[in-house]
């Protein structure tokens, strides 16, 4: 099996169960492996061969995070290469990509939030009430429920019960959960829902959030949407939905100090990942007590 067929029988294989995202990142990951190794055939690449690699795409600036991702993707290509023994997945035995440092998360302020979701609808798109009831639906789930960019684009009507308050959601791997829907959240997709059908063009379109040309929403859509939205309310700095993820954990966390019930809103596998929002939590006790206690103010003169 030559390179570029080996490469096209991975993405297939991906295709039913990962994320255009996904797909997306892998194949470059596999891309720049290919460019790496050149002419040699698959079979005969080394673990010298792979730690080279990565440690040329390092020198060339790729970020520690990106790293992990592409050896990820390297490895779970040479696993499905494997069954039909076109590779060694034991070539990446003892490989590690550098490790990231840990940085917090990025939240908004609970007044920067409110202020985001709460603006009139109107002010998205003046000349589409379709399109700003859009926005502003997808404002409120965002926020509301907590979940990522790929999860709310890949969204159908019939995932939302609103009679119940609820929203079925497909995270990583497809794995299913369930998370609740607030009243706002409702509301706006209701009236969302009572003007989806002058954009939707195809017949049986089953997405939740359609595009202006009818078809469903593009992760671009929904940055741009949302950017537009948090400079219209004066937010100054940058505003992305995964920050509105990050928002939603952090004020969640911050009212009810229930780090599992985050855990489980947020779709985690591991309450490692959860546990970094408590960070935040005592960033912002310390803020407190260095406002309100007066040793702390002492110290402070």
């Amino acid at each position: 099996m030559d390179h570029q067929a080996a490469l096209a029988s991975f993405i297939a294989s991906l295709r039913a169960r990962g994320s255009e995202q996904t797909l997306a990142r892998y194949e470059r990951a596999c891309v720049a492996l290919l460019e790496q190794l050149g002419d040699k055939p698959l079979q005969q690449a080394t673990r010298h061969d792979m730690q080279r690699a990565l440690a040329r795409l390092h020198a060339g600036g790729l970020a520690p995070r990106t790293l992990a991702v592409t050896l990820s993707a390297w490895r779970t290509w040479f696993r499905h290469l494997a069954k039909v023994g076109e590779a060694d997945p034991a070539v990446f035995s003892g490989i590690k990509a550098p490790r990231a440092p840990k940085r917090l998360p990025n939240a908004l302020t609970e007044s920067e939030a409110m202020r985001l979701v709460d603006a009139p609808a109107s002010a998205a798109e003046p000349h589409s009430p379709a399109i700003a009831a859009r926005d502003q639906a997808m404002f409120e789930v965002l926020y509301g429920c907590g979940i990522r960019i790929g999860e709310l684009v890949g969204l159908d009507v019939r995932d939302a019960d609103l009679d119940r308050g609820e929203m079925r959601v497909f995270g990583k791997g497809r794995k299913e959960r369930v998370v609740p829907l607030g009243a706002p959240a409702c509301t706006a997709i209701r009236k969302w829902l009572d003007l989806r059908s002058s954009l939707v063009t195809g017949v049986g379109l089953p997405a939740l959030f359609v595009g202006a040309r009818g078809e469903r929403i593009s992760p671009p859509v929904v940055r741009r949407a949302l950017k537009l939205r948090a400079l219209q309310q004066g937010i100054s700095s940058h505003v992305y939905p995964h920050r509105l993820r990050h928002s939603f954990a952090s004020h969640v966390l911050q009212s009810s100090q229930d780090l599992r019930a985050v855990q489980e809103l947020m779709g985690h596998a591991s309450i490692a990942s959860t546990q970094v929002y408590t960070h935040l939590d005592f960033q912002h006790l310390a803020k407190v007590y260095d406002q309100a206690h007066p040793r702390a103010r002492k110290r402070k003169a």
